[in-house]
């Protein structure tokens, strides 16, 4: 069975874009289809500036928000990042086949380390790193598919850059994997900056819908949503980026097309209620379903517990072999494995 990983950031309330875009396909297709694993990635919400006490109760709510949308214990795993050692253990690893060039070309890095200068702040080592510690969550677990949204896709091929050159300088020790991505609605944007992606950190909230946002206050957003000259509904991404990012919502909530939701209407107008409404039908059952799991905070931390405990023990036997490959003096028991490449 193929195995899948991915992962979702703790800096923020989950938004539309996050279920559209990854939580509601984990949930629907790769949890039955595959081997998954879904883990709150939180020590990648330590590369910047941030309130402790928050990082935890934004990783508690995107765990329990997992399971609101439908991720099941029973068929896949579940679980945080910083409860495994072995992420942070094989991170320092890839760092040492990793080189300072790579990790500038990241596009997001650039961005994010723009972004902290512009407000006076500095620029913190792991966000430089972070896409490191990105391809050990993966490569712990052999991981063959990485679902993400397109802002990712550079991240994985980091990582199956730095498998491939792992494997040829010290052995076969990691599978290769690649991205995959959802056709519709692969990256929402924001409702009021319609050419920059709907993210769960921006502090433009009225362009954001938040998957715990009331009905009435989802309805509002997408009533306020920035539209484009003209009064023809087409859907056309480069020329009315406005309307194309509520048909690319519509087709998402309803299962059809943006291309042919596009003709069907005569107006704005009639196109933003009618998407207001997919949107809070579509969050209505995860909504009821979060409020269900808090009312029972001891069933999460099982789930996050027990999960904790099936990827250490997936985890544990790669990250060793990697250790040993690249020339790590094995602890006790260990201390006589051969490595990986001990012809060499």
């Amino acid at each position: 069975m193929t195995r899948v990983f991915s992962g979702i950031k703790p800096t923020g309330h989950l938004t539309l874009g996050n279920y559209l875009g990854a939580m509601r396909r984990w949930a629907a297709v790769d949890q039955h289809r595959s081997d998954a694993l879904f883990c709150v990635v939180d020590l990648h919400a330590l590369t910047v500036d941030h309130d402790p006490a928050r990082v935890r109760r934004l990783s508690r709510q995107a765990a329990t928000l997992l399971l609101a949308s439908g991720l099941d214990p029973e068929l896949c795993t579940v679980f945080v990042q910083s409860h495994v050692d072995e992420h942070a253990r094989l991170s320092y690893v890839l760092e040492c086949v990793a080189t300072d060039g790579e990790m500038r070309r990241m596009i997001q890095y650039r961005e994010k380390a723009a972004r902290e200068q512009r407000r006076g702040g500095s620029v913190r080592l792991s966000l430089l790193t972070y896409p490191v510690l990105m391809a050990a969550d993966i490569l712990a677990y052999g991981a063959e598919e990485v679902p993400v949204g397109d802002d990712q896709a550079q991240h994985v091929e980091l990582t199956r850059d730095l498998a491939v050159r792992f494997n040829q300088r010290y052995g076969q020790a990691f599978v290769v994997p690649r991205a995959t991505h959802p056709k519709v609605a692969a990256r929402v944007m924001n409702l009021q900056e319609p050419t920059s992606k709907m993210g769960k950190s921006d502090d433009t909230g009225p362009g954001i819908v938040y998957l715990l946002d009331e009905p009435d206050v989802v309805r509002k957003k997408v009533m306020r949503a920035v539209t484009d000259s003209g009064r023809e509904v087409v859907y056309d991404r480069e020329a009315r980026p406005g309307v194309a990012n509520l048909l690319e919502i519509l087709a998402a909530c309803t299962g059809g097309s943006p291309e042919a939701l596009g003709g069907a209407y005569a107006s704005y107008g009639a196109l933003k209620r009618d998407t207001a409404e997919a949107v809070v039908e579509v969050l209505r059952p995860v909504r009821e379903r979060h409020a269900e799991l808090c009312a029972d905070p001891g069933h999460v931390e099982k789930v996050l517990r027990e999960g904790a405990e099936r990827a250490r023990g997936m985890a544990r036997p790669t990250v060793d072999a990697a250790y040993r490959a690249i020339g790590l003096l094995p602890a006790g028991a260990d201390a006589g494995a051969p490595a990986l490449n001990a012809a060499r």
